[in-house]
Formats: structure tokens, sequence, C-alpha cells
């Protein structure tokens, strides 16, 4: 059984960050990249609010980035998924789905949080090209143009009252005759002239052509069928924190993030840290998620030293 100082368990901006900041803290840190080497923004065409990149960079080149800056620093980054974990007592336990066992002194676990879709094949198709689960990342490429919302509960909404800003029109496509957010949220929604309510409607198809997204066709209640002309269609349905296997050891809230204490990224186990969207429900942006790697990385060392 391999022992090692520090593992990290997910290759997203938060996992990468961790192994910069941890290879220059000579913590010899071992990285797996999980299911989906890079995270999210693999999914991602072109992120503009990313610092530091005067005309935006690709989801994939800059994970592809991280990764080897962080190689270069000397993390050894492996494939592989976490599929078990016993943090009962410390070194902890961990299983890979190579076959790999692990006793790590400190666990940063940085797996992120996947989007729902609606599970349609039109849906998959154009993924990346204007089907899109964050508007604060890319609904910038919709500029004075029409998109889609899908959901009705507080991020649908949010999601909808940003885009509002910068697009000429914003339908939000709801399947109850409710909205689930807040009453304020709800009272912005209305008030806002260039949104509209598709009340009682499901998507049956994402529609579009090889230049991407050009519509969506939608069923009402009452089975009428008809379609929507929009460049960029928008999941809002949530997200599902990627916490299950470590679920029994540490803290999570109601919906599966884990829990940190305060501005750390500390967890309800010592010497175990949460990073990413896997520990935040709210921003889920890939520069704060690279910040909260830094302050993992920064509170494993911590702690390592404090056993000195």
């Amino acid at each position: 059984m391999e022992e090692i100082r520090c593992l990290i368990v997910g290759g997203g901006p938060a996992g990468y960050t961790a192994a910069i900041y941890a290879s220059r803290a000579n913590l010899s840190p071992v990285l797996y990249e999980g299911i989906q080497p890079g995270g999210q923004l693999t999914t991602t065409t072109d992120i503009e609010n990313f610092p530091g990149f005067e005309n935006g960079i690709g989801g994939q080149s800059l994970m592809d980035a991280m990764q080897q800056q962080a190689r270069r620093l000397g993390a050894d980054i492996r494939r592989g998924i976490v599929v078990k974990a016993d943090l009962s007592s410390r070194p902890f336990s961990i299983e890979t789905d190579n076959g790999d066992r692990i006793l790590a002194e400190t666990l940063i676990i940085a797996t992120g949080a996947t989007a729902r879709y609606l599970g349609l094949e039109s849906e998959t198709r154009f993924r990346g090209m204007g089907v899109s689960a964050c508007a604060t990342c890319d609904g910038f490429f919709y500029r004075n143009r029409d998109v889609a919302v899908v959901g009705g509960g507080d991020t649908a909404c949010e999601e909808a009252s940003y885009l509002a800003g910068i697009c000429r029109k914003v339908y939000m496509i709801v399947r109850r005759d409710v909205l689930r957010a807040s009453p304020a949220m709800q009272k912005r929604i209305f008030e806002t002239p260039n949104i509209e309510i598709l009340w009682n409607c499901n998507t049956e198809e994402v529609l579009g052509d090889l230049s991407g997204v050009t519509g969506a066709r939608l069923c009402r209640k009452d089975g009428g069928i008809f379609d929507i002309a929009v460049d960029g269609f928008f999941l809002a349905i949530g997200h599902h924190p990627n916490s299950e296997v470590f679920s029994e050891w540490v803290e999570t809230d109601a919906e599966g993030y884990i829990v940190t204490d305060g501005r750390t990224s500390r967890t309800n186990v010592e010497g175990v840290f949460a990073a990413g969207d896997v520990q935040d429900p709210l921003y889920r942006q890939a520069v704060t998620a690279a910040a909260s790697g830094c302050r993992a990385a920064l509170d494993a060392e911590k702690f390592l030293n404090s056993l000195k």
C-alpha cells in the first residue's frame, strides 16, 4: 500500500491549483483526476472571465495548462476514480477503480459538482454549441440575442435575470404554473420586460444545425407542441455535488455539498479538506474554485507542519 503526504481527488481548477501549491510546499502531492479530467470547463468553448487572458481562452486549453503547470512543479497526476474511502482514522485509506490503494496523511477533496441536464440526445449533441449550464460563464457570447433558461427556482431566476441584462430576449421554460423561487426573486423576474415565462412547458428537443443551437421544441401540459427560436439554451435545474464516496465521513448539507469551517477548507474530519464546487453551492466559478484549491493546499501544509 502506497503512503503519501497529500492526496488530491479531482482534476478541475480546484484540484490542479491545490496540486500547484502543494507541490511548491514540498508536500509531494498525488492527484487523481477522476471521471472527467479537467472538470466541467472541458465542456466549455471559450472562457472570457478568467483573469490573465485578454482575448479569452478555451476551457480545455486552460485545464491543460493548469495540469501541465502542476506536473512541472512536481505533482504526480494520475488517471483514476476514487471508489472507496475510509476516513475513520489517519492516515486515510483510499482505493481507486484501477486497484491503487493509498494511505494519505492529508486529503483534499476537489471532486466538483455535476450540472443536472434533461437527458435529451439533442441536448448532449449541442453541449458547448449553445447548450450550457452556466449563464455567468457563457452568457457573454449571446449579447443582444435570444436565449432560453430551463427551470423555475432561484438559480433559474438568477440566471434569467443575469441574461436579461445582456440578451435581447430571455424565455424561461417552466414545467409548472408557478415559480419555486423566493418572492423577491419572482418580483424581479416579473418586472423585467425582456423575460417571458413559458408556463407548463417541457423541452422535447433542442433544435440546431452545424453552427449550433437555433431553437427548442416545447410541449405544453395540454399536449400542444411549438418551437421557439433561440441561440442559447441554458440549464438551471441544479447541480449534484460529487461527494458520495466521502459522505459517510465528512459532513454535508442537505444537497450533498461538503461543509467547511468558516473561510477555511477544513472539514469536520481532521486532515481532510474540501475545495471547489463540491463545497460551493453559491458561486461555482473557475476562479473561485482555483482560489479554494489554493486555500486547501495551504491548510493541508499548515496541518502537516503542526504534526512535527
